[in-house]
C-alpha cells in the first residue's frame, strides 16, 4: 500500500508537469506563482522556471517574426531559426517533464538562475 506522503508527491509531481506543458502551462504557473500563498518550494522555483522560458521563447519568437515582416530578404532564414527555436523550446519542456517524473532535479543553467529574479 502507498501510504499518503506517497500520493501527495505524485499529485504535487502531476501538478508541476502541467505547469511544463508548452504555452499552456504558463497558466497554472503564474497562478501557483502569484495567486497561490501556500504553494511548496519546489512548486515555486518551477513556475519561475516555467514563467522565464516561455517569456524567453516568446520574446525570441516576436523578433524573429518581426525581423521576417522587416527583412523579407532574411524571412526563410529567420522562419527556420524560430522553427529550431519552438522545437527546442517544446523539447526543453518535455526533458524536464521526464527528469521530474523520475524524482530528479528540474534546473537549468542560467534560466533558473535567471528565474530566481522574479518576486
Amino acid at each position: 500500500m502507498t501510504s499518503d506522503r506517497d500520493r501527495s508527491q505524485t499529485v504535487e509531481r502531476l501538478q508541476l508537469v502541467v505547469h511544463l506543458v508548452p504555452i499552456f502551462g504558463l497558466v497554472p504557473a503564474l497562478w501557483s506563482l502569484y495567486l497561490k500563498p501556500d504553494s511548496s518550494k519546489q512548486e515555486k522555483d518551477v513556475s519561475r522556471l516555467v514563467v522565464t522560458l516561455a517569456l524567453g521563447w516568446l520574446l525570441a519568437y516576436g523578433l524573429f517574426s518581426m525581423g521576417g515582416q522587416l527583412a523579407p530578404s532574411l524571412s526563410l532564414r529567420l522562419l527556420v531559426s524560430s522553427t529550431l527555436l519552438t522545437t527546442g523550446y517544446f523539447t526543453t519542456n518535455l526533458w524536464l517533464m521526464i527528469r521530474l517524473l523520475q524524482g530528479k532535479s528540474v534546473r537549468l543553467p542560467g534560466f533558473s538562475q535567471m528565474s530566481k529574479r522574479l518576486p
